[in-house]
């Protein structure tokens, strides 16, 4: 029974299906339906904007192939806290956990939950009204996930499934029916590709591939895949594939849609584009449908998240509670209501695209410590599934990450020196927690 039940108590009870679809909706969430306007006016350039988009999703497509390899090998819950610890030192493996609890979950639920309001009451509703409807879906969503994995899974699929059908119907028939415009992509201003423009590239990349994240959502799983060996892999590799598809389509179908200097700064984008397209009057249809989108980006958030609380807390490095498992609903319920309460505490923080800059930031360091394992894992011979494109797709992923990280800081230092910040605090957490432990042994 060992390979269906792990003794930390998490079962192995999803297949490459469920599996597969906790990485795409964990990727389409927020960033697609919110960036591509806010990109656009920095770049003022419709043709770049789109090119960055297909490279985000080949930086992705090259970590996922990292990622999987080394899932294969260390098939247990947690991501880049488990990696890294297994690979390098538990403090490594700390900080990467401590990062995800502040940025990597709870900031992204936060962020889906108010992509939502701006898309159910529009940017100019009252603010405190959107805040409040945030938190509320941000508590619904926690408790539906607290009485277990089974129904989670369930709900999280439908959304999936739905949001999958929403962005293709939306590109189809923006295309076949809708009132847009080819000669949009041949208007926007000339980029320079100076140090400056290099910079607002580095940034929009940052951006796009926080829009990414969640390509190795499966890995922070692994405790609980049917066959991790295989359908890990695969699920990285097929949700990543399947998402950079969706989100190269959904980009040709806004620019389609807007001409490139109405897009600048509009965050419900996907409204503004349908509303070209088919009349104002559908709109209002189109944003009910996008919040249910935004919802799976949400919900597979909190799956995830507690996964890696529920690791941290077993390796005796973060509360105890923490590592609790509910015994009528097995899953880390005091895990998920922690997360949910910072979430909803992140609500009320920084302006949009100050979380994204933060968040990106943060979220781009310890994958690349991660990819760079890999070479470790086949020094060692422990690779249990060796997957192509080694060494190039690893080095290009922690080459891209670095030269992202590095440009993006330059634009932005305030936000990302905030970043850095984060890692920094939860060294003195990292022993604080391990004093804390031997004092109780």
């Amino acid at each position: 029974m060992k390979s269906q039940t792990e003794n930390n108590g998490l079962k192995r009870k999803l297949g490459l299906f469920p599996t597969t679809n906790i990485v795409v909706a964990n990727m389409i969430g927020a960033g697609i339906f919110t960036m591509s306007g806010l990109l656009m006016m920095d770049l003022l350039n419709p043709v770049l904007m789109i090119s960055l988009w297909i490279v985000g999703g080949i930086i992705a497509l090259c970590g996922a192939l990292a990622y999987g390899e080394l899932g294969a090998a260390i098939p247990q819950a947690g991501g880049e806290y488990t990696f890294l610890s297994r690979l390098y030192n538990p403090i490594l493996g700390f900080l990467s956990g401590w990062v995800s609890f502040f940025v990597g979950f709870s900031a992204p639920i936060a962020a889906s939950a108010l992509g939502v309001t701006e898309y159910i009451f529009g940017e100019t509703a009252d603010v405190v009204l959107k805040k409040i409807f945030a938190i509320l879906i941000i508590v619904i969503f926690t408790m539906i996930h607290r009485r277990g994995l089974e129904l989670g899974a369930k709900i999280q699929n439908s959304l999936t499934v739905m949001k999958v059908a929403l962005i293709v119907g939306l590109v189809f028939f923006g295309f076949l029916l809708g009132k847009g415009d080819m000669n949009h992509f041949s208007l926007g201003s000339a980029f320079n590709f100076d140090f400056a423009g290099w910079k607002t590239i580095g940034l929009s990349l940052m951006w796009i591939m926080f829009a990414y994240a969640g390509w190795n959502a499966s890995a922070y799983i692994g405790s609980e895949v049917k066959n991790p060996t295989k359908n890990l892999p695969r699920s990285l590799l097929l949700g990543t594939g399947i998402v950079l598809l969706l989100y190269i389509c959904l980009n040709f179908f806004y620019v389609y849609a807007i001409p490139p200097a109405d897009m600048g700064g509009v965050i419900s984008i996907g409204k503004l584009a349908a509303g070209n397209l088919f009349g104002k009057s559908f709109e209002r249809v189109l944003s009910v449908f996008i919040s249910f989108a935004l919802f799976s980006s949400l919900s597979a958030f909190i799956i995830l998240g507690p996964r890696v609380y529920y690791s941290m807390a077993k390796d005796r490095t973060f509360f105890k509670f923490a590592g609790e498992v509910h015994p009528k609903f097995g899953v880390p319920s005091k895990s998920i209501l922690l997360q949910g309460g910072i979430a909803v505490i992140m609500v009320f923080f920084g302006t949009f695209d100050q979380l994204l800059t933060y968040m990106g930031f943060s979220l781009g360091i310890f994958p690349i410590l991660a990819v760079v394992g890999v070479f470790k894992l086949r020094r060692t011979n422990k690779s249990v599934s060796r997957l192509p494109g080694f060494p190039v797709t690893s080095l290009v992923y922690v080459v891209t990450g670095v030269s992202i990280l590095v440009l993006a800081y330059f634009e932005r230092p305030i936000e990302s020196s905030i970043a850095i910040g984060t890692v920094l605090i939860g060294i003195p957490a990292y022993f604080m927690f391990k004093r804390k432990y031997k004092e109780q042994e």
